[in-house]
């Protein structure tokens, strides 16, 4: 439509994450030092995922954290003409949000058939094939930017803040939830106990994800203030793990990393299985597969917001305060 028309970027660094989706990514497994991830894999991985006959059957984590982004977004008491949605999907936030709080919505995806298959929203929206590591568009031109559970696979994340900082209006928030370091965790110590027994060693399986003490500093390195940063935990039970590996797969969030062990020997996955049945099973038979998710909310500067006073500006000093505690006290006699 019209409304989209200024909102390309016409600097190179942009124009040209604009024409190749899939940047280079060091292109070999021997770059993985500096690039953890194989973006063109992670790409395929989703635009199959998003191709299957019922790919609504593995969206039911994606649509609760989605939710629960919708529901941040809504505490903010604001309404944001123009908003962007980084590594949407199939749109999990966008069918939580109203058009009484967001006026348009951009949709950015790495997949371009998660884009094609997205959920219906009431929101006039426009989809965009890019990578979120270099958003085309230009510099303040969002005054709300969202994310869900994508921004784990990027091999810059203190890039991809600083590009949503920069397309960010003074003034605008960024609301975003990703996959925390405690993620998965029965299922990798299920297949490295496996391997260690029966491989004499182990290979990473489960993508390595970001602390939470790291989360804080990089926002406020790409230029965010007024930060929270929170986290949560969503335990989903399956009947065992070839059913958790089964609907990973189905959620486009099988592993990408350049130092992935190919293939799992039939035993050791029956091993693993085992193992986690052992260790964590339920009384009914089933396990649990844990997912931590941060969320962070941060803001762009803008000259109108509060600031903390100067230092020494302060009209009472420390012994008064303490003064006036002992009054209180008193009085409360």
């Amino acid at each position: 439509g019209r409304w989209c028309r200024g909102l390309w970027a016409l600097p190179p660094r942009a124009a040209t994450a604009a024409a190749s989706p899939s940047p280079p990514t060091g292109g070999s497994p021997g770059s993985g030092a500096l690039n953890p991830f194989d973006r063109r894999l992670k790409r395929k991985q989703k635009n199959w995922a998003a191709l299957q006959a019922e790919p609504a059957k593995c969206d039911y984590l994606r649509e609760e954290v989605g939710g629960r982004i919708a529901d941040r977004v809504f505490d903010i008491t604001r309404t944001f003409p123009l908003a962007l949605d980084v590594g949407s999907g199939r749109g999990y936030i966008a069918q939580h949000l109203t058009k009484e709080t967001v006026g348009k919505l951009v949709q950015v995806d790495i997949a371009e058939n998660a884009l094609k298959n997205a959920t219906e929203s009431e929101i006039p929206t426009v989809r965009v094939v890019a990578d979120e590591e270099f958003l085309p568009f230009k510099e303040d031109t969002f005054d709300l930017v969202v994310s869900s559970l994508s921004l784990h696979w990027v091999n810059d994340l203190p890039k991809a803040f600083r590009e949503i900082h920069h397309v960010l209006k003074p003034d605008g928030v960024f609301v975003g939830a990703m996959f925390g370091g405690d993620t998965l965790y029965e299922l990798r110590c299920s297949l490295q106990l496996a391997e260690l027994e029966r491989e004499g060693g182990f290979s990473p399986h489960v993508s390595p994800f970001t602390a939470v003490a790291d989360l804080g500093h990089l926002l406020s390195r790409a230029g965010f203030n007024t930060l929270t940063v929170d986290t949560d935990e969503i335990q989903v039970n399956y009947p065992g793990l070839f059913e958790v590996m089964e609907d990973l797969q189905g959620m486009g969030e099988s592993n990408c990393s350049w130092n992935r062990k190919p293939l799992l020997h039939r035993e050791t996955m029956l091993a693993a299985a085992a193992i986690y049945q052992e260790m964590y099973g339920n009384s009914d038979g089933s396990v649990p597969a844990t997912f931590q998710i941060y969320y962070m909310i941060g803001w762009k500067y803008h000259e109108s917001q509060a600031k903390p006073a100067q230092r020494g500006s302060a009209t009472v000093s420390f012994g008064d305060l303490a003064k006036i505690e002992g009054l209180l006290k008193k009085g409360k006699k």
